[in-house]
């Protein structure tokens, strides 16, 4: 029977070290952690082959004491905690006093640093009875790790290229510097500085990481809920990407990925995001330490809340207020460029000029928008003057859109402006005091009649419209079978669907809302998703998704002639609903041209 035995303490070590030194990254976290615990207000990382070779740390924190230096580089030595009251509300970054240790038992390590007050600086080599020796420092301390892995080659064979490890090492000191604004930080590899940071407010710092653009398209969090708040910025969901890479979320100013806000990201972005991208975010959460438990893995990156509940809730809210706000609160940011995507095109097209200008008035469609009457004299009248077109203007047919001089624009238009025509049955043409706006109309309606149909099914208020002659299509006995089980579930949706024979359904009324859609399309799709899903996931789950189809099936469809009063009653529309910047599949319904762009597409002022 084998005999148990005391492990030696530099294996001790080195087991320690699998746990906490998984890379140069590793490494370069927990000394930047030190640093910032130490007070430093400015950091200097010089790295060499990817800090494989070489990692050295320089700040101006407050120092170590020459009889500390050799504690420091031994296992659980720490000043952040004495007892386990200071566990339970540390809010330092690290707190285990395993770091040095760990990195000295499997690199070549040494420690200069200087107490502030003391005469000159001390330094230590992370050897076996190696003593302090004076060394010339001004202030703070001076970190340096050489030769990761020496002593153990068979790990350092998992590590990957240079060009790799330094990816990752910069990464780590970003994110550290975005929990510091006020923090100096610069990083040089193999001799060339990649970046110098300058102390900086919170917003000037994320631009200066994550770039200009990242904060030109997000959107701005600030939210408090008893103990917690919530700061930062969330991607506008057009400029979501296919990765998480673009994903920053600290907790007390500690970095972390965490289930529980993940998840309450993705909640948040449910309606908003096309296909499977993933938003960009920079948020900061901060709570009552003992409310947090940050001793749950070595490398700190996951924590545990005492109430998971009330974060999920709290980060679900305060990112789903951002993305919902109306139009008007977005009026002053400029759109992305419009991702091409195929447009529904199932309608006949009808033959008309490419740009329509006026046309009969759908009443359907009208009542869907709030509009009472087709457009009178009066309203034309406005219409012209809108778009700069004299009063005694030719007939109709001869009639030239005309844009204004940008200094004679109303600059208290709405955000969305007042429409000018519409481009091949698609897309709206729009003028506001900043330039041309270009919507995608059936997008745009599609949100419209989802937000409504959502809210009138949380109210139980889905108004009913009986159709004079019920829509009769063909159907299999499963269908049938299917309308006659849940003819309750489709009254609450607001469809009256009944069997007229063995293999035959009529429609014969459906949601207000949606008269205008095809009844047939409406119906066949509803029924598939009650016999797929049933009643019970069918009023949780997939609640939205369904109303999201609902809605889909009765926008208005591309090729639609609409009136200029239409264009209009939808644009107001649009700036009344929540998330109207994206229809229901994620994918935008409105963008801007500036008329900063248009004289740069035409060259004007060059």
């Amino acid at each position: 029977m084998p005999t148990i035995a005391r492990l030696p303490d530099l294996l001790i070590s080195q087991i320690a070290a699998g746990e906490v030194v998984e890379r140069p990254a590793s490494v370069l976290k927990e000394l930047l952690e030190n640093c910032l615990d130490a007070g430093s207000s400015a950091i200097q990382v010089h790295l060499e082959e990817g800090g494989i070779k070489l990692i050295r740390i320089t700040d101006d924190g407050c120092g170590i004491a020459k009889d500390e230096l050799a504690l420091a580089l031994t296992r659980h030595a720490t000043s952040k905690i004495t007892s386990l009251d200071d566990l339970e509300q540390v809010s330092t970054l690290g707190f285990r006093g395993e770091a040095l240790a760990s990195v000295a038992s499997v690199a070549r390590l040494t420690l200069t640093s200087r107490e502030r007050g003391a005469a000159h600086a001390w330094k230590l080599r992370a050897e076996v009875e190696a003593e302090p020796e004076p060394a010339a420092l001004m202030a703070g301390t001076v970190v340096e790790m050489r030769d990761l892995y020496y002593n153990t080659p068979a790990r350092r064979k998992f590590l990957k290229s240079d060009s790799t490890e330094f990816a990752h090492c910069a990464d780590a000191v970003k994110r550290l510097a975005l929990t510091r604004p006020d923090v100096a930080i610069s990083l040089t590899h193999n001799g060339r500085n990649l970046f110098q940071l300058a102390p900086a407010d919170s917003t000037r710092r994320i631009a200066d990481i994550l770039g200009d653009d990242f904060i030109g398209a997000a959107r701005a969090i600030d939210a408090v809920g008893g103990p917690l708040t919530l700061a930062g910025f969330a991607i506008d969901p057009t400029r979501a990407t296919d990765t998480k890479d673009g994903q920053y979320v600290f907790v007390n100013g500690r970095f972390v990925r965490d289930k529980v806000i993940s998840h309450a990201l993705r909640e948040a972005y449910r309606d908003v995001l096309h296909g499977s991208r993933q938003p960009a975010v920079c948020l900061f959460l901060n709570l009552d330490p003992a409310l947090l438990d940050v001793n749950v893995h070595p490398a700190k990156t996951e924590v545990r809340f005492r109430d998971s509940r009330a974060v999920h809730q709290f980060v679900f809210h305060a990112i789903q207020r951002s993305l919902a706000a109306p139009v008007q609160a977005d009026a002053t940011v400029s759109l992305i460029e419009r991702p091409t995507f195929a447009v529904d095109t199932s309608k006949p097209a009808i033959s008309s000029p490419a740009v329509s200008h006026y046309s009969v008035p759908t009443p359907q469609f009208q009542s869907t928008l709030g509009i009472a009457e087709p457009a009178s004299a009066s309203y034309l009248a406005f219409a012209r003057a809108a778009q700069g077109i004299p009063q005694a203007a030719a007939p109709r047919a001869e009639i030239a859109p005309q844009f204004q001089p940008a200094g004679s624009v109303d600059r208290a238009s709405p955000p969305l402006g007042y429409a000018l025509a519409q481009l091949h049955g698609i897309y709206i043409l729009a003028q506001n005091a900043r330039g041309l706006i270009l919507v995608d109309m059936h997008a745009a309606h599609e949100r419209i009649l989802y937000e409504k149909l959502k809210t009138a099914f949380d109210n139980q208020q889905i108004a009913t419209q009986a159709l004079l002659i019920p829509a009769v299509f063909s159907a299999d006995p499963l269908d049938v079978a299917a309308v006659e089980e849940h003819s309750e579930a489709l009254a609450d949706l607001g469809f009256q669907i009944a069997p007229l024979g063995p293999n035959q359904l009529g429609v014969r009324a459906l949601p207000a809302l949606l008269q205008s859609g095809d009844p047939v399309a409406l119906a066949r799709s509803l029924i598939a998703d009650l016999r797929e899903h049933g009643v019970t996931e069918l009023a949780t789950a997939r609640r939205n998704e369904l109303l999201a189809t609902m809605a889909c099936h009765g926008a208005v469809r591309a090729r639609r002639q609409l009136s200029l009063p239409e264009m209009n009653a939808l644009l107001r529309q649009m700036e009344d609903t929540e998330r109207a910047g994206q229809c229901n599949h994620g994918r935008p319904t409105w963008s801007e041209l500036s008329l900063a762009q248009l004289d740069k597409l035409f060259l004007r002022g060059q």
